[in-house]
């Protein structure tokens, strides 16, 4: 007891000896006094003992890394006395990696307890978050709401015929009809390809799907390394200095993200062609049909409102304070996400910072009509323009990376200013569409000859471009050019690649690959892939958040985890999907 008591009398002792630059409340002071009163007698009561108790100690394994003392919040917060009850804080050491928790009266308010530690700490309390969040996104829901019945009433008015009224009976039936289980269901387990986002393209459900796949996995083994780990020491020794786990670090599983840029351009370029056709060659079809934001935004805006109910109302450990902070500017900076510029404001302060590729791929769709365009009027300016589109995005990600990462060598000006920006991650996305151009447009294959020669090229790149990752993964302390080069071109080619594959699966080069990405088992999977990509991380902060002990990292615990976080979010995202995604698209455009 002594380490725990020596922390609590040198608190007490700052607090009176310095009684002009610290300033503590007469109620906490009483309060305090009484408990190091109690702490002291032979037989001290137990609700002081269990407060005592609950302070954060040193444990063993500092050498590999568990320096923090996280304490007991729960036991701390169970401690109820005749005159006060615990009070758990977390004080951040500052400068100093490492953290501390305490348990004090609960009549010790914040700034009572900062003046008890230290006069110029930031200090970050635990207990609550302003109920207004989630007052402000009640609101947000409600809006929604009537934003789904007005375009659920404007569709079915639309629709009508002379012949045939909407009358309120039929609309209510359409609206049951929308919300039935058995319906929405059934658009998620179909595997036929017209139920199938991609329609035709049946490869294309096995890319998205592996592709979510390794974002969560690396989503998995690198949240808890942010504060959660008690041997993180090994950790980096074991995994960042062995090529074996290449593919759970940062570089190369992000790379799955332009996998998915790649595939938002083709099946936009794809969809923009179909209605055009279907308009009998009319190019004003396609500017209209800006429809791609309003369909993520009711599961975007609802897994919003979860995440920060959440956080408001779950009584959260010692290890949250990493995300929180992020979560708070969701009161400040929430029309960001209902624009869908998120991620065109500071990096700290997206609300929900995942959503920040909602906003990136919405902001590289709306550029696909007039691409689409230029195509149907003059191929040869479409191709000028798309080249110097790619030219222009490709210069500056070098200069940016040069610039931001290779002279502040910070990753947070990689992120801020390069890696959520749609003018350094457009390019995958145009490669898409420049692909979806051309498969809905062939009149026959490119690729006749050569095919194995051509998956040997493909394959060896893409390998090479995961190496490079490993091997680039410290940012030097002078300016690099391979690491600005590698940041300017490895996206684009490696969209390049998946376009390979693409390309070689629909035009029967494929081989057993083609039947693998082709499984009807991916369909369902990729149906509810947009629900998963929002739903995982809540799992993940959840189980870091709520943590009262560090994780220690094994193998086997990080494979235990992602398979645990992989279930819950697939459970979780298929219900959302019945009862938020599909019901709205149903009402919104009548079909699956």
């Amino acid at each position: 007891m002594a380490p725990g008591w020596v922390v609590v009398l040198l608190l007490v002792k700052s607090a009176v000896t310095q009684e002009e630059a610290f300033v503590v409340s007469e109620r906490c002071m009483k309060d305090t006094n009484t408990f190091l009163w109690e702490i002291q007698q032979d037989k001290p009561n137990e609700y002081v003992v269990r407060m005592f108790d609950a302070f954060g100690k040193m444990g063993s394994n500092v050498e590999a890394g568990n320096v923090n003392q996280p304490g007991a919040p729960l036991q701390c917060r169970s401690a109820v006395g005749p005159a006060f009850s615990g009070k758990y804080y977390l004080p951040l050491q500052g400068a100093v990696q490492y953290f501390v928790g305490i348990c004090v009266p609960d009549s010790c308010g914040e700034e009572d307890v900062k003046s008890l530690v230290t006069q110029s700490q930031s200090f970050k309390n635990v207990s609550k978050m302003n109920p207004a969040v989630i007052y402000c996104y009640s609101m947000i829901s409600l809006f929604m709401f009537f934003f789904i019945n007005r375009q659920a009433s404007t569709s079915s008015l639309s629709d009508s015929t002379p012949s045939v009224l909407c009358f309120p009976q039929s609309c209510v039936y359409g609206c049951l009809q929308a919300f039935s289980l058995q319906t929405t269901s059934q658009s998620i387990f179909s595997s036929s390809s017209s139920s199938s986002p991609h329609g035709g393209y049946s490869s294309l459900n096995g890319i998205r799907v592996l592709s979510l796949l390794w974002i969560i996995c690396g989503h998995s083994a690198q949240f808890p390394v942010i504060n959660n780990l008690d041997n993180y020491k090994t950790w980096r020794r074991t995994v960042e200095s062995s090529s074996v786990y290449v593919l759970a670090i940062s570089g190369p599983v992000f790379l799955a993200v332009d996998s998915f840029l790649l595939l938002g351009g083709l099946l936009s370029a794809r969809s923009l062609l179909s209605s055009i056709d279907k308009a009998e060659d009319n190019l004003s079809a396609i500017f209209p049909s800006f429809h791609v934001g309003c369909r993520v935004q009711p599961l975007h805006l609802f897994t919003m409102c979860l995440t920060i109910s959440l956080i408001s109302l779950v009584p959260w450990g010692p290890y949250w304070f990493p995300f929180i902070d992020t979560m708070m500017d969701c009161k400040s900076y929430w029309w960001a996400n209902l624009l869908l510029i998120s991620n065109l404001i500071p990096v700290h302060d997206i609300c929900i910072p995942w959503t920040w590729y909602l906003s990136l791929d919405f902001q590289c769709y709306t550029t696909t009509p007039l691409l689409v365009f230029l195509y149907r009027l003059n191929k040869r300016v479409f191709i000028i323009v798309a080249g110097s589109l790619l030219l222009m995005t490709t210069v500056a990600i070098q200069q940016i990376n040069w610039t931001y990462v290779c002279f502040t060598r910070t990753s947070e000006n990689y992120v801020l200013h390069y890696y959520v920006k749609p003018y350094t991650r457009y390019g995958p996305f145009l490669i898409g569409i420049m692909t979806g151009i051309h498969l809905k447009t062939k009149k026959k294959p490119l690729l006749r000859q050569k095919a194995a020669l051509g998956w040997f090229c493909c394959l060896s790149v893409m390998a090479l471009l995961v190496g490079l990752a490993y091997v680039l993964r410290e940012t030097p302390a002078y300016p690099s050019l391979p690491h600005a080069l590698y940041q300017a071109l490895h996206r684009p080619v490696w969209a390049l690649s998946v376009s390979w594959i693409i390309l070689a699966c629909e035009e029967g080069y494929g081989g057993f690959i083609t039947n693998l990405l082709s499984l009807s088992f991916w369909v369902p999977l990729s149906n509810i892939s947009f629900a998963c990509y929002l739903v995982h991380p809540i799992f993940i902060i959840l189980y870091n958040g709520l943590q009262e002990t560090p994780i220690h990292y094994t193998d086997i615990n990080f494979m235990y985890l992602f398979f645990g976080h992989l279930v819950l979010t697939l459970a979780l995202s298929y219900i959302l999907s019945l009862l938020v995604e599909k019901p709205y698209l149903l009402l919104k455009w009548g079909k699956n």
